[in-house]
């Protein structure tokens, strides 16, 4: 190095709750970004946001609630940029976050993964595959006495058209299905009607939607009456956007004909956690997974390796864009 010549530091990025996945990822790209990394398996709390000091930019997971408190920690630690490693952000509270001087941006991955998931339990609810299954377990290979339904012979409601809810409608195309759809944007060439006209004409319901204070219990008690009466409804999005006991209380009734759920209310501290030796918290878990025609998966719609190596580089770049002064929208 001749003399004069200066040598510009690595941008540094503190990553929590970071999985052996994940970081072995991370590790992997941090190299061909020229980042320096943290890694930090356990999520970001008031007691190790200090790890960050001296980094402007973290990395955190969807899987565990940022409070307040966390994010004055942060900021007390430097931080101005949080990027998170999903598509929503709500287990943050931006106007809160944007008080205490930090931004925070979400990850694009490939919507192919939740879109093909979607489908999966689609299929799998219509044709009774969960009680298909308990019986193979024990033996019991006697048909059912409940027939399955054929796709192509139903109607499927896609609510939320973005970039997985379109994906999903795209595969739908190849069923033969008729597909309505509402959001507020037309993203996607397919009848776009209103919700309640959906939900009416709807033999399934798969909600796309983010969450927000607009769409909390998007799916509540009197909009579950005005589903078709033996109607299905599957959830790859957010649990808060369905009214669990209401729903609970329709599917226990044999008001609805069943229900594909990969998110739940109250689901955080259970899901990715294993619970087999621990005592289930949740009521309205426990009462669904006892009825055969719910199926409950744990938030794992996302997890595949093409969407997962998408959110690490995803996430690295949100930091560097922010770092540049180039703003990443998400």
């Amino acid at each position: 190095m001749s003399d004069g010549e200066s040598v510009v530091p690595a941008t540094g990025i503190t990553i929590y709750g970071c999985g052996r996945d994940e970081a072995a990822l991370f590790r992997v790209m941090a190299p061909r970004f020229g980042v320096k990394l943290t890694i930090v398996n356990a999520p970001v709390s008031e007691f190790n946001a200090e790890l960050a000091v001296g980094d402007r930019c973290v990395s955190v997971g969807h899987k565990n609630r940022i409070d307040n408190s966390v994010l004055r920690a942060l900021g007390r630690a430097g931080v101005e940029y949080i990027s998170t490693r999903s598509v929503g952000c709500n287990h943050i509270d931006l106007e809160y976050a944007k008080s205490v001087g930090i931004e925070v941006g979400t990850v694009a991955y490939s919507p192919d993964s939740v879109a093909d998931y979607t489908l999966m339990l689609m299929l799998m609810a219509i044709r009774n595959a969960k009680a298909v299954i308990r019986r193979a377990d024990v033996h019991d290979y006697r048909l059912s006495d409940v027939r399955g339904k054929e796709l192509r012979d139903l109607t499927v409601g896609v609510v939320g058209t973005g970039r997985i809810g379109s994906a999903v409608v795209d595969r739908l195309r190849g069923f033969g299905c008729r597909t309505v759809a509402h959001d507020r944007r037309r993203q996607v060439d397919v009848d776009h009607v209103p919700l309640d006209e959906l939900l009416k004409q709807s033999d399934v319901v798969t909600l796309h939607t983010p969450l927000n204070a607009d769409t909390h219990h998007l799916i509540d008690r009197r909009r579950i009456e005005q589903m078709k009466h033996g109607a299905f409804i599957v959830n790859t999005g957010r649990g808060s956007l369905i009214d669990t006991e209401s729903l609970a209380r329709a599917l226990e009734s044999g008001r609805l004909g069943g229900a594909a759920l990969d998110v739940l209310e109250g689901e955080e501290g259970i899901f990715y956690a294993d619970c087999r030796n621990k005592r289930i918290e949740s009521d309205l878990l426990l009462r669904l997974q006892e009825l055969s025609n719910v199926l409950i998966t744990p938030h794992t719609a996302y997890y595949t390796d093409h969407a997962l190596s998408d959110t690490v580089e995803n996430s690295i770049i949100n930091c560097l864009k922010f770092e540049s002064g180039k703003q990443w929208t998400g």
